[in-house]
């Protein structure tokens, strides 16, 4: 069995993060994975406490997101994060949508950007990749995809697909996890609410409990660089539900 890992982002609501950690440690993940403002503002003691805090957990931050702007603008101290928590892959997760390009030169562009963004922790021996939205999956008016030309650009980038927001973008995740099964190494693992549910949770569901055909997708990861499965669910009324519930719908795949 795969070792499954928690997005802390999930929890964001639920403070202190510490107790999401534990709860994440209690309930059977062996990974969490960090997000940019839970550890942006920390100092040396700052980070060194949070490692602390996961050994006590028995989790691992086995991967992070970070910020475009925290990756180009303070290389140095998100590198010195990623290396003592104990990571091993790094993944940039947004843009903003003031910020995102309007052509296909421009997403080119951007993709040259994440490229030499992730030099410095290629360099360092870190996976370094994108995180997708639904966004990359709406048609250019020269009929191209936002994510196509991303990692066009960007030759080395490797992928964490959300499966969730490929479907949301209106593409065949099944279509897009073969033809760029050799880019995914990170997977999360999010549910979508039947249409009229859930609305006050986003329209998302806890794994198992939606209509993603999880036990499908599962088998075609197997073919996949995959080596995390982060849970996430974006706006849960109960972090504690959602974790464990996820997590044992995950094991009866």
């Amino acid at each position: 069995m795969t070792d499954i890992s928690l997005q802390l982002y999930s929890g964001r609501n639920f403070p202190p993060m510490s107790d999401v950690i534990k709860l994440a440690g209690s309930v059977g993940y062996k990974e969490v994975e960090g997000f940019g403002g839970m550890y942006g503002d920390l100092d040396d003691a700052g980070v060194k406490a949070l490692k602390a805090e996961l050994d006590a957990a028995g989790v691992k931050m086995a991967t992070g997101h970070f910020g475009i702007d925290q990756l180009e603008n303070e290389t140095a101290k998100m590198l010195n994060i990623a290396k003592t928590l104990g990571m091993d892959a790094v993944y940039c997760p947004y843009i903003m949508p003031d910020d995102r390009p309007k052509d296909a030169a421009g997403w080119t562009a951007f993709g040259a950007r994440l490229e030499k963004a992730g030099k410095p922790f290629k360099d360092a021996g870190f996976d370094f990749g994108w995180h997708n939205h639904d966004f990359e999956f709406v048609a250019l008016s020269d009929g191209s995809l936002p994510h196509d030309r991303i990692f066009e650009a960007g030759p080395g980038l490797s992928w964490e697909i959300d499966v969730a927001w490929v479907i949301r973008g209106g593409a065949d995740p099944l279509k897009f996890i073969d033809c760029y099964k050799d880019r995914i190494t990170s997977v999360h693992v999010k549910d979508i609410a039947p249409a009229g549910q859930a609305e006050d949770e986003g329209g998302w569901a806890d794994v198992g409990h939606g209509t993603v055909d999880w036990k499908t997708l599962w088998q075609a990861f197997k073919a996949t660089k995959a080596r995390h499965f982060v849970v996430e669910h974006d706006n849960p009324n109960d972090i504690k539900r959602c974790a464990s519930r996820s997590i044992a719908s995950i094991k009866a795949f």
